[in-house]
């Protein structure tokens, strides 16, 4: 993931808030709609939809709470910052998802066997349609704040709402086809594609949660610009140690650098320096620690597992 148009921190915090208040009123809008529609029509694939906006309404607040949380600044117990909040909101996040998706299921099957018929269609259609209006801006909306702030929080509940979008689709055309042509079985099977998706979304943001909340590294391509901007400069004879994670949209770099073992420590402290707004500029607000030593000296802290694995510059 690269980083495009980057902000200033103030104004990410400010549109992760913004992101998050969105969703949360959207999705309490959105309840109340299906609420109606559910209600009125009898129908499980509404149920479903009206269960997932039920949810919808307690990641959102889950994520606004998460995104105020992550944007505190780093205290004594927290020194690397609160950027974490946002994974585990997301991992609380994909549970929701996953035991809605499964509630549903228990509705929805029974109705292949015992199909019902609904009513009051006409106004299920309006208030589906509706909702796949509401679901289609904050989406867009979304997708201008992940560009803009990388924020895993609002990923997640992008992606939730991504999906929230084609069940509603699916929904409006199950009753559609209910209304038109009778088709009852239709209404239970788009309840349980509404649940399909529903659980690989809910996968999708656990797994990249927890290799947040477990210190992954960076992807490969951000790695390999690393290391390629540290070994262009010309006075760093090697590059290894190279550890990274990421959090809250903020990259955490940390390396060691081999340089002449004659030069003054005023000299090494320049080239770290530029090695900083050189990297900073390839990954604006990043952390970015850098220990230096002279070149060929042995250092009983380099891992030469990682070193091997990752295939950064092991010295021989």
């Amino acid at each position: 993931m690269q980083w495009n148009s980057p902000v200033k921190a103030s104004a990410r915090d400010r549109l992760k808030r913004w992101a998050a208040s969105a969703s949360l009123a959207a999705a309490a809008f959105l309840v109340l709609l299906k609420l109606v529609a559910a209600l009125a029509s009898g129908s499980a694939a509404i149920l479903s939809s009206l269960v997932d906006s039920l949810a919808d309404v307690a990641a959102s607040a889950i994520t606004w709470l998460a995104v105020r949380v992550a944007q505190q600044p780093p205290d004594r117990r927290h020194r690397f910052g609160h950027g974490k909040a946002e994974s585990l909101a997301a991992l609380g996040l994909a549970a929701l998802v996953a035991g809605s998706a499964l509630f549903v299921l228990l509705e929805a099957v029974p109705r292949f066997f015992d199909p019902r018929p609904l009513s009051a269609t006409g106004l299920a259609i309006a208030v589906m349609a509706s909702a796949i209006l509401v679901t289609a801006a904050l989406v867009a909306f979304q997708s201008y704040v992940i560009r803009r702030t990388h924020s895993q929080a609002i990923a997640a509940d992008r992606l939730h709402y991504a999906s929230d979008f084609l069940s509603n689709a699916a929904v409006l055309a199950a009753l559609v086809l209910v209304e038109r042509f009778e088709l009852l079985w239709f209404d239970p099977l788009v309840a349980v594609l509404v649940v399909g998706a529903l659980l690989v979304a809910s996968f999708r943001i656990a797994r990249r949660s927890i290799d947040t909340l477990m210190d992954h590294e960076l992807p490969a391509a951000e790695r390999a610009r690393i290391e390629a901007i540290v070994r262009a400069h010309p006075e760093v004879v090697s590059l290894h140690d190279l550890r990274t994670r990421e959090a809250a949209g903020v990259r955490f770099i940390e390396f060691h650098i081999e340089l002449d073992g004659s030069m003054t420590l005023r000299d090494a402290h320049r080239v770290t320096e530029v090695l900083e707004r050189e990297l900073l500029a390839a990954f604006p607000e990043a952390e970015i620690i850098i220990h230096q030593e002279p070149a060929g000296l042995e250092d009983a802290r380099l891992d030469h597992r990682i070193a091997a694995r990752a295939g950064a510059g092991r010295r021989p």
